[in-house]
C-alpha cells in the first residue's frame, strides 16, 4: 500500500513551522503511544506512521528533499520506518504521554498581511528527460505585487486608515442574549484597515495578475508523482505578506521499449531456440547505449539478466540502478520454416525420443509456400 503524505499524516499544512510540526506529532504520540494503548495494533501503526513522518519533517535537510521529490527523495535516508530514538530529546512529549505535566504552544496574530497562495503546475516529461534530468521554462500566471502602489493598494502611497467600524481589530462583536458573537468586520473585510484612495491599477487589491517565465531544473531520476517545490514562486502575499510556493508535479510518459521500477530499467528481448540451447552473445539496448550480454547455454524462457549500473540515477545520490533484461525464447511458426528446417526438427525429436504430431503433407505445403 502506498505511503500517505507525511503532512497529511500529521494533519498540518506544508507551510507548518518546526513548532507546529512538533506540536502535531506530540498530539498523535500522546493519543496513540503503545504504552497507552496496549494490544491496539491500529493505534500502534498510527504511532509508527507519525514517528516516521516526524523523523523526516523535523529534519530541515530531509524535509527539503521530501518537499521537492516526495517519498523517493528520502528513501534510504532515514525515513525507512519507526525510529525509537526519536524520543531522545523530547521531554515534553514524554511528559504528555506519561503524565509529567509538561505543556506548551503558542498563537499567532493576524492583520491585513497574508501569505500568497501556493500554485501547482503539472509537467509532463519524456522517459529520457526523467532519467537524465533536464531544464525547462514554465509560463506561470500568478498574482504579483502591484508596481504602481508597491502592493499597498493605496494611490500615491497613501497609507490605509484604521477601520472605524472595528477599531482595527478586523472583527465586530454582537450580543445575542447571554452570548457575544465575533464576526468579520463588513467594512474592512477583516483587515482592520480601510483604503480611502484605492490604486487605479490594482483597484485597491495591491496585486495584479501577470505571467512569468520560470526556469526549472529537473534532476535525474525523477518519476511520476514527484514534486518539485520552488520556494517563493507562488502568488505574492497581500499587503506585503510572504509569497507562496510553486509545486511542479511530474508525469512521465511511457517509453516504447523500456519500463522502470524505481531506479531499475526493465526490458525484454527475443532469442531463438538454438541460441537459448547453445548460448550466444547479443547486444542489448539500454538508456546508455548498446551493451553486450552473454547468454549461457541452456537459458530457459523468461530468465532475467542484470546489467549493473545501466539504469537510472537514484535521487538520494546513492548511485545508479541496473537494467534488467528478460529473455524470451521464440517458438518459430512452421509456416516460416523451410522443408530442410522441418526435417531437422523431426530428426531432433526422434533423437530425443519426443513424440510429435504426424501430419501428412506438412512438408509439401511448406514447399508450396516457397514456390
Amino acid at each position: 500500500m502506498a505511503k500517505r503524505d507525511y503532512y497529511e499524516v500529521l494533519g498540518i499544512a506544508r507551510t507548518a513551522s518546526a513548532q507546529e510540526i512538533k506540536s502535531a506529532y506530540r498530539k498523535i504520540a500522546v493519543r496513540d503511544h503503545p504504552d497507552k494503548n496496549p494490544g491496539d495494533k491500529e493505534a500502534e501503526e498510527r504511532f509508527k506512521e507519525a514517528a516516521e513522518a516526524y523523523a523526516v519533517l523535523s529534519d530541515a535537510d530531509k524535509r527539503a528533499r521530501y518537499d521537492r521529490f516526495g517519498h523517493q527523495g528520502v528513501a534510504g535516508a532515514g525515513a525507512g520506518g519507526f525510529d525509537p530514538t526519536i524520543f531522545a530529546d523530547f521531554s515534553d512529549i514524554l511528559g504528555d504521554i506519561f503524565g509529567f505535566g509538561f505543556g506548551g504552544g503558542g498563537r499567532r496574530g493576524g492583520s491585513g498581511m497574508t501569505r500568497g497562495a501556493d500554485l501547482r503546475y503539472d509537467l509532463t516529461l519524456s522517459f529520457e528527460e526523467a532519467a537524465f534530468g533536464t531544464e525547462t521554462t514554465l509560463r506561470i500566471p500568478r498574482l504579483e505585487n502591484c508596481e504602481t502602489c508597491s502592493g499597498t493598494g493605496s494611490a500615491n502611497g497613501t497609507p490605509p486608515a484604521t477601520c472605524q467600524a472595528c477599531g482595527g481589530r478586523g472583527q465586530v462583536r454582537y450580543t445575542q442574549g447571554f452570548f457575544t458573537v465575533a464576526r468579520t468586520c463588513p467594512q474592512c473585510q477583516g483587515e482592520g484597515r480601510v483604503i480611502s484612495d484605492p490604486c487605479k491599477e490594482c483597484r485597491g487589491e495591491g496585486r495584479v495578475e501577470k505571467e512569468r517565465s520560470i526556469t526549472v531544473k529537473i534532476p535525474a531520476g525523477v518519476d511520476t508523482g514527484a514534486r518539485l517545490r520552488l520556494t517563493g514562486e507562488g502568488e505574492h502575499g497581500r499587503r506585503g505578506g510572504p509569497a507562496g510556493d510553486l509545486y511542479v508535479v511530474l508525469q512521465v510518459r511511457p517509453h516504447k521499449t523500456f519500463r522502470r521500477d524505481g531506479s531499475t530499467v526493465l526490458s525484454s528481448m527475443t532469442i531463438s531456440y538454438p541460441q537459448a540451447v547453445l548460448g550466444t552473445t547479443v547486444e542489448v539496448d539500454t538508456l546508455h547505449g548498446k551493451s553486450p550480454l552473454e547468454v549461457p547455454a541452456g537459458t530457459p524462457h523468461g530468465r532475467d539478466f542484470r546489467l549493473r549500473g545501466q539504469g537510472i540515477d537514484r535521487l538520494d545520490g546513492t548511485g545508479r540502478g541496473d537494467h534488467v533484461v528478460k529473455v524470451e525464447v521464440e517458438v518459430p511458426n512452421p509456416r516460416n520454416l523451410s522443408p530442410e528446417e522441418l526435417q531437422l526438427l523431426r530428426r531432433l525429436a526422434e533423437i530425443g525420443g519426443y513424440s510429435v504430431k504426424e501430419e501428412k503433407g506438412v512438408i509439401e505445403r511448406v514447399k508450396n509456400l516457397f514456390g
